[in-house]
């Protein structure tokens, strides 16, 4: 059996728009210049909290890290609520989970920064939720890069690190799955540059669903017929 971990935000779905209004709003309330776009996108993938402190000007105390983190999540709540609010999926990732699903000898997982509630909205949403073996999220692990989400993923599915694969969009994915010992593969249509990925120590970095299931069918045994 082979475990494919997925990352959720730049890596199945863009929630770039969200997170960065959203994160702007919360920089409004404590009356600061919000970062730049690059910037919040570049900490998209760590535990909210960890984000929030990395944008916050330094010496920032912790009780000020905690109101920015929770007007974060409010204004993100008050988004998704809002008609025009998108979080896509990207092109070809409904087929590729769809198409490993129908497989008997692989087992799927998330592996997200995201809030297991924020989680839990975007598969119901898209119908995807009963295709995934093991859920991983920031409220019950430590921020990636540490390897506990991977290696929790691993020891629910009872899957070998060997037969483990962890596709993410950000440098911590590739660290994390490194740091699990398991293959990392990254995608280069998220929120951090291929070169960021590669520099990393991801050796595959797909362009496109068409690469990546390329690069999957090399790791999946064949199907046979």
């Amino acid at each position: 059996m082979k475990l494919v971990i997925f990352d959720c935000d730049g890596t199945l779905v863009d929630s770039q728009h969200g997170i960065v209004a959203s994160m702007v709003e919360a920089f409004g309330v404590e009356g600061l210049a919000a970062p730049v776009r690059a910037s919040i996108l570049g900490v998209v993938g760590l535990s909210l909290e960890i984000a929030v402190a990395r944008l916050m000007p330094a010496g920032s105390d912790l009780d000020r890290v905690d109101r920015m983190t929770e007007a974060y999540k409010e204004a993100f709540r008050a988004r998704r609520l809002l008609k025009d609010h998108a979080e896509p999926l990207y092109e070809g990732m409904r087929e590729t989970v769809e198409g490993l699903a129908a497989r008997g000898d692989v087992l799927l997982g998330i592996a997200t920064g995201k809030s297991r509630r924020g989680l839990d909205a975007v598969l119901e949403r898209e119908g995807l939720s009963r295709h995934f073996a093991t859920l991983q999220t920031a409220d019950t692990n430590p921020s990636k890069p540490h390897p506990a989400m991977i290696l929790t993923a691993m020891d629910e599915t009872s899957v070998a690190p060997g037969d483990t694969v962890m596709i993410g969009d950000t440098s911590f994915d590739i660290e994390m799955a490194l740091s699990a010992g398991v293959l990392p593969v990254g995608v280069g249509w998220g929120y951090h540059p291929p070169q960021e990925l590669r520099a990393a120590g991801a050796k595959i970095v797909a362009a496109n669903h068409r690469e990546l299931n390329a690069a999957l069918a090399r790791f999946l045994p064949p199907i046979s017929s």
